[in-house]
């Protein structure tokens, strides 16, 4: 029974953490598509590559269409991993341990599932109301999360919420700027303008702090350094990997198998891998493999965590 509530628990805050992550990169992209000054092509093609399992041609017919772009993100039934269709499976997981949340969370979970149903929703998005539509969806995320906040008891549950809302921060804050260093053809030994990095720093809510925190002009490694190594920006990989290892202490401290000690284990070598990176060597390493490496662990991270915790 516990292991099914601390399940529910975790893919909650999981799905309304990805669904915000979402929402930031669609309407980051969205602005800086409409700026005629923006460096770079204004193509969806990367978001969808990133948010659909559409075809190379699928890709080709929409991509400069971002009406039709929107509706796949956000409202398509067909597409896993849509706003739509994820908010739905949040639900369910609420639904399914409503005595363990708190009636304000439910709520925020329920009405924005019912914002992401509205019938009048995919007309809005092909008129001068879509970037509305989407400031809407992101401002009942951010309410999600800040009544989770204020609301939600500390205890194992709480601790298994924030596990999943910081293991799919640090995946998206991955998957995020890998796809901004495959745009650059992973050439970071080309120093790039600001502009070119702005993108990444809007979709992760980085672009101000990148701003008050970094002075030099080396903006390949001080960007790199910010997304992974800044233990003060809340986006960053360490940030949210520190994060883990106090939530994760947390749910095993009373019961330390071989299986718990095992997956602390494999935690403490990706925790190590970031932590202990050279900050010098940042825009000069092979960033390809490294992304592909961080991610690849995270992932075994993510399927010993389930087989621990969730096997039931």
């Amino acid at each position: 029974m516990l292991s099914r509530i601390a399940d529910s628990l975790f893919w909650l805050n999981r799905y309304m953490e990805r669904t915000q992550s979402i929402l930031r990169v669609v309407r980051s992209h969205y602005i800086i598509s409409l700026d005629n000054d923006s460096i770079g092509s204004t193509t969806w093609r990367p978001i969808l590559e990133i948010f659909t399992q559409l075809s190379d041609s699928e890709i080709a017919q929409i991509e400069k269409k971002p009406d039709a772009v929107l509706k796949k993100i956000l409202t398509e039934s067909n597409n896993t991993n849509s706003i739509k269709t994820i908010v739905a499976r949040a639900r369910e997981n609420a639904r399914g341990v409503q005595n363990h949340i708190t009636k304000e969370l439910w709520e925020a979970v329920n009405s924005m599932y019912h914002l992401t149903n509205k019938p009048h929703l995919n007309q809005k998005l092909s008129g001068p109301e879509a970037l509305e539509v989407v400031d809407q969806l992101m401002q009942q995320s951010v309410l999600y999360a800040g009544i989770a906040d204020i609301t939600m008891p500390r205890g194992i549950g709480w601790d298994f919420m924030k596990l999943g809302k910081y293991l799919e921060r640090s995946m998206e804050t991955v998957v995020i700027t890998d796809k901004q260093c495959q745009l650059f053809e992973y050439d970071m030994q080309q120093e790039r303008d600001l502009t070119q990095w702005r993108f990444l720093l809007m979709s992760l809510a980085g672009y101000e702090v990148y701003l008050k925190t970094y002075r030099t002009f080396k903006h390949n490694n001080d960007i790199l350094h910010q997304m992974l190594l800044n233990e003060d920006y809340p986006h960053s990989v360490i940030f949210s990997l520190t994060r883990i290892s106090r939530y994760l202490r947390d749910v095993i401290k009373d019961n330390e198998s071989n299986e718990k000690l095992a997956l602390m284990r494999t935690f403490g070598r990706l925790y190590s891998k970031v932590k202990y990176m050279d900050p010098e060597r940042l825009g000069v390493m092979d960033s390809q493999a490294f992304f592909k490496e961080l991610r690849n662990e995270l992932l075994v991270f993510h399927n010993q965590l389930e087989k621990v915790f969730f096997s039931y």
